[in-house]
């Protein structure tokens, strides 16, 4: 006889998911804090909820791992945290006595903290702080935009230093050349770049007026941006000494004060790679720490050096970049060599109502030259050598013949495609094509726009490649009325191929009606025959659908239910599809009648 089954006794050791997971009310508890304080270590930490397979204490609590709050027990931040707990009483008593003179001077001596650490504990190497990247774009770039808030706790200060943090990355992008596509959008402009391999996408909100709503935590928001700045800045400064440029930058403040902060950091790089061929010095990332008044004479000496080495009013300052980085990146990649030259020798003028920030950055990241209507410009309207003026108003009454004046989106369509499309569709006053995203794969979706084929064609014949006609697959080259149109083949060979395919066809229709095949019998039969035959031979289609569905009744429960997921949802996509070819079918209609 085996031993009797040992149950548990209620209160004892817990077993299972009870003993996997915890609530958050008991691990505020447990951690002895407030619940907003706890959230905000939850942030800094990369600690989110789970879900278990079994909740214990109900659906309607939520659930974190043992070990993760194990974790937060030991982290120094919350001895920090406590200790800016009590300093807040002691100021809120020091305000209740009115003793105005020690509360000013515990809020001047407030503890404070650095999340470095923690940068260095959740990205052990660079590339995963680069893969990790997206969010902290997305949401700097965000602030940077926003106004000043007193009553949310959005300061000028903050908000300064978002706008410098996301300068520092488009600077670095554009002197790298490491921009690869542009989409505008409703919601703003979308853009990717390819650093050290890893994909980076981040979308930047139109410099516009933002109305904020009332339904918005800030508090949770600013905690992800208190992390999101300390690891923008660590990336920003790897990247700076990756291509031996001392960080962080000193700008023109002349420049800065006319919100030209891109152009001053191009200067800079400009500056600095001169240094640093003259003085070539090997860049740590962790520097001793020098004394307040040293440093503030290395930085005017170095402002100084930036003032003599590169005037204000050089043209080509914007873009001493392109050559000085052309002997220091022997490892370029094709993308980036392709991207290089895009606009090299083209020089831009941006009238004041086009995004300004926007095409001064990507225009350099392709290799062209640009100036804007305004104080600090390299150079004005009137200079000759400019190209193309990019202005976005119905007419233009001042014209000059030496340039042309087209809109700009054909800069974000030329960046797409990596080709110098033709002009005459973004002209003034016309209305341009279609601004297609170049995250949609058209093949993949089923349906390609015709300004996209017409993009592919453009492509081709800059690469002197050989595509199919409109409509026509690449798999439909082999037919041989698609080759002769082509002009790859001529009218003997397309005949012949022509016939080859019908012995073809007709062999394998007597093969189905199960006629033995030989020389002679072969040559008995007649067309007649074989034209009577078409009428018994079973449809291939249905074929098809009943093994299919003979397939679908033996599978299981679960998995018919997958699959008649997917087909609903493949179902969709070709209505999708065939509406938008329905559309542009009447849309060709009403602009021929």
């Amino acid at each position: 006889m085996g031993k009797p089954k040992h149950y548990r006794p209620p209160g004892k050791k817990k077993e299972g998911n009870a003993a996997r997971y915890i609530t958050r009310s008991h691990a505020v508890k447990h951690l002895q804090v407030s619940l907003p304080v706890f959230r905000k270590l939850c942030i800094l930490k990369g600690i989110f909820p789970r879900e278990p397979k079994k909740k214990v204490k109900g659906n309607h609590h939520t659930y974190y791992h043992l070990k993760d709050i194990a974790f937060l027990q030991h982290e120094p931040l919350l001895e920090t945290f406590r200790e800016l707990r009590v300093h807040d009483k002691k100021i809120k008593k020091a305000k209740a006595k009115k003793n105005e003179e020690r509360a000013k001077r515990l809020e001047v001596h407030r503890p404070d903290y650095k999340l470095d650490r923690l940068i260095r504990e959740r990205y052990p190497k660079f590339i995963d702080a680069l893969r990790d990247l997206d969010d902290c774009l997305t949401m700097v770039h965000l602030f940077a935009a926003l106004p000043a808030l007193e009553r949310e706790k959005v300061e000028v200060k903050r908000i300064h230093n978002c706008r410098r943090l996301s300068h520092e990355w488009l600077g670095y992008i554009s002197r790298t050349h490491k921009l690869r596509k542009v989409f505008v959008s409703v919601k703003g402009i979308y853009y990717q770049a390819e650093v050290q391999g890893q994909k980076v996408t981040w979308l930047t909100p139109h410099a516009m007026q933002q109305v904020l709503s009332d339904d918005i935590d800030f508090n949770v928001m600013l905690t992800y941006l208190e992390f999101n700045e300390t690891l923008l800045a660590f990336v920003n400064c790897h990247l700076y000494h990756s291509i031996n440029v001392r960080y962080p930058p000193i700008l023109d403040p002349q420049l800065e004060a006319l919100a030209a902060d891109l152009y001053a950091l191009s200067r800079w790089f400009a500056a600095g790679s001169r240094a640093s061929k003259v003085d070539p010095q090997p860049s740590s990332l962790s520097g001793s720490e020098e004394g307040q008044g040293t440093a503030l004479k290395e930085s005017e000496l170095r402002l100084a050096q930036l003032q003599h080495q590169l005037p204000s009013n050089e043209p080509g300052a914007l873009m001493h970049l392109v050559e000085d980085t052309a002997d220091e990146e022997v490892e370029e990649d094709e993308d980036t060599r392709e991207c290089k030259k895009l606009f090299r020798n083209m020089k831009f003028f941006l009238s004041r109502e086009v995004p300004r920030e926007s095409l001064l950055f990507v225009i350099p990241a392709f290799g062209g030259v640009v100036s804007w209507e305004g104080e600090g410009a390299p150079f004005d309207e009137n200079d000759d050598s400019i190209t193309y003026q990019i202005v976005d108003r119905p007419t233009q009454t001042r014209r000059i013949f030496s340039r042309e004046y087209v809109q700009p989106q054909w800069i974000y369509d030329c960046v797409n495609a990596r080709i110098i499309v033709p002009t005459e569709g973004y002209l003034v006053g016309r209305v341009p094509p279609p601004h297609l995203s170049p995250f949609v794969d058209n093949d993949a979706e089923g349906y390609v726009p015709d300004y996209a084929e017409t993009i592919k064609r453009l492509q081709a014949a800059a690469k002197n490649q050989v595509l199919p006609l409109p409509g026509v697959g690449k798999e439909d080259l082999e037919d041989p009325q698609a080759l002769l149109a082509e002009g790859v083949i001529d009218r003997a060979e397309a005949n012949e191929m022509k016939a080859l395919e019908k012995q073809y066809h007709d062999e394998l229709k007597m093969e189905l009606q199960r006629v033995p095949y030989s020389s002679s019998t072969s040559k008995q039969v007649s067309v007649e025959e074989t034209e009577a035959g078409e009428e018994t031979l079973p449809d291939i289609q249905q074929i098809a659908e009943d093994a299919a569905n003979m397939s679908k009744i033996v599978m299981p429960r679960k998995k018919r239910g997958l699959y008649e997921a997917i087909q609903i949802g493949k179902q969709r996509k070709r209505d999708k599809v065939n509406l938008l070819v329905e559309r542009r079918k009447k849309l060709k209609e009403s602009q021929k009648s």
